[in-house]
C-alpha cells in the first residue's frame, strides 16, 4: 500500500499546478458522496484512485446532469483512467401496458453482473469491492466511445439511404445486444435500465457493449418484461434512425399523419410512432410486426428473450445483414 507522501506525489501529475498537496483528502468511507471531490483520493482494498470530476448523464438531450455519486478517477497504482460508482438509493414507479414496475438502485445486483459478465464482449467490464463501511463501490473500465443514440443522430443522411446501406450493419450489432441481455437473463438477472443511451460504441473495436446494470425493479407478472420493453423501444429508435414523434409529422405536415391511428404508437411513449412501416413503406413487414409487439395495438408481449432474439433473426436474410 502506498504511502501518503507517494500518493500525493502520484496524485500531483494529474492535478492543477494550483492544486495543494498539503490539502489532499483521503476517503476510505465513501458514504457522503457529495463529500469526495476533484482532488480526493478514495482508497479501496489498498488501493489508491484519484478523482478527477463527476461524471455527468446524457439522456434525452440533457448533457449536463451531474451524477455526483459517479466520478471518474485515476488508479495511481497503474495511470488507467476509471469511472467509479458509489453507493446511492433512489426509488420510483414505471407503468407500461398497464403494467407496474416499482424500480429501485441495487449496488449489489451491478456487483453480481460485473461478476458475471468477465470477459464479456458487449457489457462493461470492472470489479467491486467494499469500502470500511461496507459500501459496495464499482470500479469500471473506461469505454473508448459515446452511447449509440449519439451514433445514429450524427449520421447526416435521409431514411432511405440509411435503411439501405447503414442499419443492416447496426441491426446486427443490435442483435448482439438482444443476444447479451438473453444471457443475463438465463443466468437469472435482469439488467434492469435498457436505454438507447446505455448501449457505448466502443471505438476500439466497433462493438456495442451495454453499461449500467445497477437498477433492479420488482415485478407482478414477466420477470424481464421491462427488460424487454427497452429493447423493444431501441429496436423502434434504430429502425426510424431516431424517434419518428407526432410533433413532428405535423409540422412537416406529413401525408402520412392521417393514416396513423392510436394502435400505431409506441406503448411506453404516446407521442412516437411505433408502426413505422406506415411512414417507410420499403421497412420489411417481418421487422414492423416485430415492433408491432411494442405498440398500443399489441395483443400480446413478448415473454422472454429468446422469442426476441428468435423473430429478428428470421428478419436478417431480408435486409441483408
Amino acid at each position: 500500500m502506498m504511502t501518503i507522501e507517494e500518493i500525493r506525489q502520484k496524485a500531483a501529475r494529474w492535478l492543477l499546478p494550483s492544486w495543494d498537496p498539503t490539502q489532499l483528502r483521503v476517503h476510505t468511507d465513501t458514504t457522503d458522496y457529495f463529500g469526495v471531490e476533484y482532488g480526493d483520493v478514495v482508497i479501496l482494498n489498498g488501493n489508491p484512485y484519484l478523482v478527477r470530476q463527476n461524471a455527468k448523464e446524457g439522456r434525452f438531450g440533457v448533457d449536463d446532469e451531474v451524477k455526483f455519486w459517479v466520478k471518474r478517477a485515476i488508479d495511481l497504482q497503474t495511470g488507467d483512467a476509471k469511472i467509479i460508482k458509489l453507493v446511492f438509493y433512489e426509488r420510483f414507479f414505471s407503468h407500461i401496458g398497464g403494467i407496474e414496475f416499482e424500480c429501485f438502485r441495487s449496488p449489489r445486483k451491478e456487483a453480481r453482473i460485473l461478476k458475471l459478465v468477465v470477459g464479456h464482449d458487449h457489457f462493461m467490464q470492472g470489479f467491486s469491492v467494499e469500502d470500511e463501511k461496507g459500501n459496495v463501490v464499482r470500479v469500471l473500465d473506461v469505454i473508448q466511445g459515446g452511447p449509440l443514440s449519439k451514433y445514429i443522430e450524427s449520421l447526416d443522411m435521409d431514411h432511405a439511404t440509411y435503411f439501405k446501406e447503414r442499419f443492416p450493419e447496426i441491426f446486427d450489432r443490435f442483435l448482439a445486444c438482444v443476444k447479451a441481455i438473453e444471457f443475463l437473463h438465463e443466468h437469472g438477472e435482469k439488467h434492469g435500465d435498457i436505454r438507447r443511451d446505455h448501449i457505448f460504441v466502443d471505438r476500439e473495436d466497433n462493438r456495442y457493449r451495454w453499461i449500467d446494470f445497477d437498477f433492479n425493479y420488482r415485478h407482478r407478472e414477466n420477470i424481464y418484461g421491462y427488460d424487454l420493453f427497452g429493447l423493444g423501444n431501441i429496436l423502434i429508435f434504430l429502425v426510424g434512425k431516431g424517434d419518428v414523434l407526432l410533433f413532428d409529422l405535423k409540422n412537416q405536415e406529413s401525408p402520412h399523419l392521417d393514416e396513423l391511428e392510436d394502435e400505431d404508437l409506441n406503448i411506453v411513449f404516446h407521442n412516437r410512432v411505433a408502426n413505422l412501416k406506415k411512414i417507410f413503406p420499403y421497412i420489411p413487414e417481418s421487422l414492423n410486426r416485430v415492433m408491432m409487439h411494442f405498440s398500443r395495438g399489441a395483443n400480446w408481449y413478448y415473454e422472454h428473450t429468446a422469442q426476441l432474439r428468435h423473430d429478428l433473426e428470421s428478419v436478417r436474410h431480408e435486409l441483408g445483414a
